[in-house]
């Protein structure tokens, strides 16, 4: 069983590493919060008492010092000492606390630190106190000038520090979690639509959509992809049952005739025409077949299978199947003048986009087919052209629909399966191609065009 680190579903994920990179934020900021900012505050409280005790001495030096010392701010106590104890200048607060003036420098002019602790005893006063001592020559003698500042402020502040530290992380973590929880919550909120229609969805019904959210976000361009998908498989759905249909069709209609002639036959086999039968019940073989061998090569493209390629000149494939179409209904007329014109592709699938090609002209011509093969720039195109009823420019997209035969061809019985066109077009299309049809009168022109295959 393999153990899970984080939650299963994106929200509490997203949630816990926000919280996570929240919580190493802000424990790497209160640890820095922690570790300077007693040091800074007390540094300047030792900036302000050095400057009041440094300025002090100087005036002792001078012998200008005033009974009574000015305090600067935040330096709250300022007193100078002779060597004999006497207070030759003092400020007017100074509190009666022997540990201050106790503290003496060794040398002149060294400046001596240090922090008295509240006492122990209830009727001293109990206030922290940083004090500096610095001992120079006056007029008068030695003299020592004390400076101190009270710490209760800063013990004060570092106590604010600590609660916003230890108490405030939590709670800031606490919200973090709570608003990204909240705020993925809401950004989630369409995806859930989106999921609970796409559950509801089902291949017999693919018409309805999914709701666009009007934020215009990545999730607004996933409901619109999604919607966009479901409008192809929809038309994809409609053209797979419409085949279906359409094949089923077709197929019955000659496995219908090729039936009803063999049940004749069976009842009536003395009165048979088996020779007269076994052709037509060939015929109708050969029209399956075809039909088959069609809806197969048309499923192989649709799928998108890719068979083995080679170097096929299109000349010599026309020139094959001319060959082959010797004593047809109506005269081949071929122009070669190209030479040779190779194309890269199935030669399977090529031979197929020709005979298609050829047997629509048969069945449509009325005296004569051309064929011209010839090469433009980079481009192999193959010309077919028929002197029958023509095709309708309205028309002339409808007939590469797969079973589509126009009513001229059905009323004249022309065979067919409304399945060469389609197919040759999607072939072309496989070969990076197109197959179009060109106007043209009398008759019906169809161009293929392929990419020309140039030898490296």
């Amino acid at each position: 069983m393999v153990t899970r680190f984080f939650p299963r579903t994106i929200r509490a994920r997203l949630t816990t590493i926000a919280t996570l990179v929240a919580g190493v934020v802000f424990t790497a900021a209160a640890a820095l919060t922690l570790a300077t900012v007693p040091d800074n505050l007390e540094g300047a409280v030792r900036a302000r008492v050095e400057l009041a005790v440094r300025r002090v001495a100087s005036q002792a030096r001078l012998g200008d010092l005033p009974r009574v010392l000015e305090t600067p701010t935040r330096v709250r106590l300022l007193r100078v000492v002779s060597s004999t104890g006497q207070v030759l200048a003092s400020s007017p607060s100074f509190p009666q606390d022997p540990r201050i003036t106790k503290l003496r420098p060794r040398e002149y002019e060294s400046l001596v630190t240090a922090e008295l602790e509240p006492p122990q005893r209830s009727d001293e006063p109990e206030t922290r106190y940083l004090v500096m001592a610095l001992t120079v020559r006056t007029p008068q003698g030695p003299a020592t000038v004390y400076g101190a500042a009270s710490l209760v402020d800063i013990d004060r502040a570092l106590v604010w520090v600590q609660l916003l530290v230890y108490l405030g992380t939590p709670l800031v973590l606490l919200a973090v979690g709570g608003l990204t929880w909240s705020a993925i919550r809401s950004a989630l909120r369409p995806v859930e639509r989106i999921r609970s229609e796409l559950a509801e969805i089902t291949g017999r019904d693919l018409s309805r959509r999914v709701p666009v959210p009007d934020s215009g976000d990545e999730i607004a361009d996933l409901a619109a992809t999604t919607n966009h998908t479901l409008d192809r498989l929809e038309r994809s759905a409609e053209t797979q049952r419409r085949f279906i249909a359409d094949a089923s069709h077709e197929l019955r209609s000659p496995i219908a005739a090729l039936r009803a002639q063999l049940e004749v036959a069976n009842a009536y086999p003395d009165e048979t025409d088996w020779a007269a039968t076994g052709a037509r019940a060939l015929s109708a073989a050969e029209r399956l077949t075809s039909i088959i061998d069609e809806l197969l090569m048309l499923a192989r493209l649709d799928a998108g299978a890719v068979p083995q390629r080679r170097v096929v000149d299109m000349c010599r494939l026309v020139e094959d199947h001319v060959r082959r179409r010797e004593g047809a209904r109506v005269p081949i007329l071929v122009d070669l003048s190209c030479g040779n014109a190779p194309v890269h592709g199935s030669p399977l699938q090529l031979d197929r986009l020709l005979t298609n090609l050829l047997d629509n002209a048969v069945r449509h011509a009325a005296t004569r087919i051309e064929v011209e093969v010839a090469v433009r720039g980079d481009r192999v195109v193959v010309t077919v052209t028929d002197d029958g009823d023509g095709i309708p420019p309205q028309d002339r997209e409808r007939v590469f629909e797969r079973f589509t035969r126009l009513e001229n061809a059905r009323a004249k019985e022309k065979g067919g399966s409304g399945l060469g066109l389609p197919l040759s077009r999607e072939i072309a299309a496989a070969h990076g191609g197109t197959l179009t049809i060109a106007d043209h009168s009398p008759g019906a022109r169809l161009v293929a065009v392929l990419p020309l295959h140039e030898e490296t």
